[in-house]
């Protein structure tokens, strides 16, 4: 189970690679989450957006769970499953899959398309805290469609079993605000080109998709700041940001998983319906970003 101590530093939200023909490409899953943790990430997570949850059936949740409990191993950081939709009958139903495949926690989002009303987002969370596992709430209102407003998300991380919240709120308002008035649960910053102004803010890490990328790069960046060189991890950041920018410029995953196919990292880059591969103006610039060896950008 999921501690408050071991939500900190660089969470991983891992993709889920595919086969040409869609079919999960346990493989390469196994393959990325294995070099993930041997260099250093502090958590792994499982069907999250980036993984296309969406798309992800529960039998195909329970492989993807046991390839990643197998590449983790004696490295013994948490592993985190996403079971979160706008359905609250079916998250619970997920959470307790969650509960039977071993996960640390879950990661629950916002109910989406719905656009419930804050009384309604308290109980949908208030329903899968009662499952018994830790829950990493998860706001992303560009996404989901409502905001949770601050009162709401204070009853939340109140909850027994909620263990954190994941912010891609667009801003640090919501952190500042909940440490203006006393001690608050970790927040894990979701929003990659905020990443410092979060940690300067109090945040206890990120759930970072660029980091597929440059693990290292972003796994730096943490322990400069942890350890008070400051000026060596803004310059760390503001290194990234470009690349940051390239990544989200079209729909996450699709500029990940193109990367991590050019890079070997992965066998195919793949997508599920409705989300399709980048375009060759997307792809150029990837490939000048600085990221693939020398020799393909050659190709």
């Amino acid at each position: 189970m999921l501690t408050e101590q071991q939500l900190h530093g660089i969470y991983m939200p891992i993709i889920t690679p595919f086969l040409p023909n869609g079919e999960l490409d346990l493989e390469s899953f196994h393959k990325l989450s294995s070099s993930l943790v041997a260099q250093g990430m502090h958590g792994l997570v499982v069907n999250g957006t980036t993984g296309e949850s969406p798309t992800v059936s529960p039998e195909e949740l329970s492989l993807l769970s046991a390839a990643a409990k197998s590449a983790i191993g004696a490295a013994k950081i948490p592993l985190v499953l996403g079971t979160g939709t706008n359905d609250t009958r079916a998250s619970v139903k997920k959470t307790e899959l969650a509960g039977k495949l071993g996960a640390d926690a879950v990661l629950a989002v916002v109910p989406y398309y719905n656009k419930p009303s804050q009384r309604g987002i308290i109980e949908h969370f208030r329903k899968i805290a009662e499952v018994g596992l830790p829950v990493i709430v998860y706001e992303i209102p560009a996404r989901t469609g409502v905001r949770m407003e601050t009162d709401t998300v204070r009853t939340i991380l109140d909850m027994d079993n909620i263990a954190a919240l994941k912010d891609c709120s667009g801003s640090t308002e919501l952190l500042r605000g909940l440490r203006a008035s006393g001690p608050v649960k970790p927040f894990l910053c979701g929003d990659d080109a905020r990443l410092l102004e979060f940690l300067e803010a109090g945040a206890a890490g990120g759930m970072s998709a660029s980091a597929h990328v440059r693990p290292e790069a972003f796994l730096n960046l943490y322990r400069n700041f942890r350890s008070g060189r400051l000026d060596e991890a803004r310059a760390g950041f503001e290194e990234l940001l470009p690349l940051i920018g390239l990544l989200f410029e079209e729909p996450n995953p699709a500029p990940i998983k193109w990367m991590l196919a050019e890079l070997g990292q992965i066998a195919h880059g793949t997508l599920r319906l409705p989300m399709v591969t980048i375009g060759e103006e997307l792809q150029r610039k990837l490939l000048h970003a600085g990221v693939l060896p020398g020799d393909a950008l050659a190709m």
